[in-house]
């Protein structure tokens, strides 16, 4: 049986002077974790431990704390929009007010997040601040498993390579290990190491030993990365896993293959399939975006720009369209006897279009006619004009990410300073 008064189906909770009604079946789950502890208190001692005063007769909980703030917070509790900064409050007062709830600065809108981190930096109460939020989110009494607190340590160590000692310790690892493979694969395409690895059965052997042992460390830190995740299912659909998958699985495909149709078959030696699949471990390079702020910058610039990039696309195509169909016919509809063989259809003009759009002339084709080196400079220029215009987006938009990625960084870079002192 919870405390309060004659077992009402509703509470009030007094914030600041604003006044809100709630029963008790929805404070049992409510989103803020503070808000649902209430539901868990056996006795008046205890409810004094969450709220700051109460009032039996009205089963009134009072809490001395902003209005305002706790207005925008409940708003995005209840899904009306995203959280963001009240008006003119302070942001270290509005994170301070979302800690003492039960919210993180995870749940801020990412120009808010980065407006935090900005101020947390200049101020290096960054740290300090995220640490005391977890413990005064943490409900009174009760401390996190042993196995719970260790299955996170082994996900940040996995997850956040400035985390902890021992993550940039396996992050090095990883990257050298990432640097190995793909010396092995650049190597084995050269004609003299494939000269010599017929001739020398065991230089073949010693690369075919690097690579697996290269495979079984990027299986076993993807299988314990897996198994230490969060959310099993989001944990598959995120893009730097699918990588891992497609980085991995052609290397246990190309093995099957060599099992089914013998190491030394014609098949084996000839088949195109087995080709592309060894070609397609070039994709464990994008495994150094884990490590790298640059790489982790460029993918979050594209996922956010997609808008700008399809706008891009876009006036590349109508361009493309315009310029192929005219130099087509100035180049080779108007006059069949001295025309240009190269433009003898729109789809072979698009290549020239698209190679003179971009400024890279590579001079394999070109204008005869006039008209169509007239028609060339016009493409050059427009080609110039239209793909700077975006560029102005997708460059703010790639400042913003680089911010954001560096500020995170530096949060775990003082967390691992903060370790290596203890």
């Amino acid at each position: 049986m919870t405390f309060g008064r004659g077992g009402a189906a509703s509470v009030v909770l007094n914030v600041g002077g604003a006044r809100y009604s709630l029963s008790r079946e929805l404070l049992k789950d409510f989103p803020l974790r503070r808000v649902s502890r209430l539901h868990g208190c056996r006795s008046e001692r205890d409810v004094l431990e969450v709220c700051d005063d109460y009032d039996r007769e009205r089963n009134e909980y009072f809490f001395d704390r902003h209005s305002e703030a706790f207005g925008f917070i409940l708003l995005y509790v209840r899904g009306h929009g995203k959280l963001r900064f009240a008006p003119r409050m302070c942001e270290l007062s509005f994170y301070n007010e979302m800690i003492y709830w039960g919210l993180e600065g995870a749940h801020l809108e990412y120009c808010c997040q980065r407006r935090l981190d900005d101020r947390m930096s200049d101020t290096h109460t960054f740290h300090a601040a995220d640490e005391l939020g977890r413990e005064q989110a943490r409900p009174a009494g009760s401390e996190a498993a042993p196995s719970r607190r260790w299955l996170e340590r082994m996900r940040r160590t996995f997850e956040e390579p400035t985390s902890s000692l021992a993550a940039q310790i396996l992050a090095s690892v990883s990257v050298v290990f990432v640097i190995v493979s793909m010396v092995v694969l650049c190597a084995s395409t050269l004609p003299d190491w494939r000269a010599a690895a017929a001739d020398n059965r065991s230089l073949d052997d010693r690369s075919r030993i690097i690579e697996a042992i290269c495979i079984g460390w990027f299986t076993a830190e993807c299988i314990v990365r897996f198994i230490v995740s969060k959310n099993k299912c989001e944990f598959v659909k995120r893009p730097l896993n699918i990588i891992d998958l497609l980085a991995i699985t052609p290397y246990y495909i190309s093995v099957l293959m060599t099992v089914f149709t013998g190491e030394n078959s014609q098949l084996q030696r000839a088949g195109v399939t087995l080709r592309v699949l060894r070609m397609m471990r070039i994709f464990w390079v994008i495994k150094l975006a884990r490590h790298f702020i640059g790489l982790q910058t460029l993918g979050l610039t594209l996922k956010r720009c997609y808008r700008e990039m399809v706008m891009l696309l876009v006036f590349i195509c109508v361009a493309m369209a315009i310029f192929s169909a005219l130099s087509q016919l100035l180049e080779h509809g108007l006059d069949l006897e001295t025309s240009n063989k190269d433009f003898a259809s729109i789809p072979a003009a698009c290549w020239w279009v698209i190679i003179s759009m971009t400024t890279v002339g590579y001079g394999d084709m070109y204008p005869i006619t006039v008209p169509g080196r007239i028609l060339g400079g016009v493409c050059v220029v427009s080609g110039i004009v239209l793909l700077a215009l975006p560029i102005t987006f997708i460059y703010h938009s790639f400042v913003q990410c680089y911010h954001e990625l560096k500020f995170r960084s530096a949060r775990y870079s003082r967390s691992l300073s903060a370790e290596f002192l203890n």
